[in-house]
């Protein structure tokens, strides 16, 4: 499949030592045809880096956004091995965050509200499919795993006659250890786009 992905990024890859990806990551590596094999959205991707491919072995979960590929890529580059800290910050708490994602860089949660509106239990329904946790904050909310080292919550606040429905992005903080801004925006965008699906 064609991707967005700078082959400048493939060739640092292609130059990384595997094992080395692997440890980071979590990630699986054919020496034979020198790809790795990463868990995304609990699907199956596989990287070539040689060839500035990316290959999605199964569909379980729903459509990817493109900018999935960045997000791909720059996670097997730059992943640490760090573990989750299991405590959540919004993208405002990432480092730069207050000033980057404003604008263009606005995460695109309103794709979720128009999708839901004030019906919880179709974004309940949603988000069971995509195999989420079910997590105890906001009107719904849920826990997904978008890469190993990668958990990511979507929260879900129903209206009033006060007030419209909203929706809202977290990561776990160890976030910051592993991506980029711009990085994050990316896995945002692919997020909205996936839970706002048909």
């Amino acid at each position: 499949m064609t991707t967005p992905v700078d082959p400048i990024f493939f060739a640092e890859l292609a130059a990384a030592a595997p094992p080395d990806v692997c440890r980071r990551s979590r990630c699986h590596y054919d020496a034979g045809e020198q790809c790795y094999t990463l868990s995304v959205w609990g699907d199956a991707y596989t990287v070539y880096p040689h060839e500035s491919r990316i290959d999605r072995l199964s569909h379980h979960m729903g459509p990817a956004h493109a900018y999935l590929d960045l997000f791909i890529v720059h996670y097997l580059l730059h992943a640490k091995a760090v573990d989750v800290a299991n405590t959540w910050i919004s993208e405002k708490d990432i480092p730069g965050g207050a000033t980057f994602f404003r604008g263009p860089h606005e995460i695109p949660t309103e794709l979720i509200v128009r999708r839901y509106d004030s019906d919880i239990k179709a974004f309940i329904s949603a988000c069971c499919r995509l195999q989420g946790s079910r997590l105890d904050m906001a009107d719904a909310a849920f826990a997904f795993r978008a890469a190993p080292r990668i958990p990511v919550a979507v929260l879900y606040f129903i209206g009033d006659e006060d007030f419209p429905s909203e929706s809202r992005l977290l990561f776990d903080s160890s976030i910051t250890a592993h991506l980029a801004a711009d990085i994050v925006y990316a896995l945002a965008v692919d997020t909205c786009e996936r839970l706002s699906a048909p």
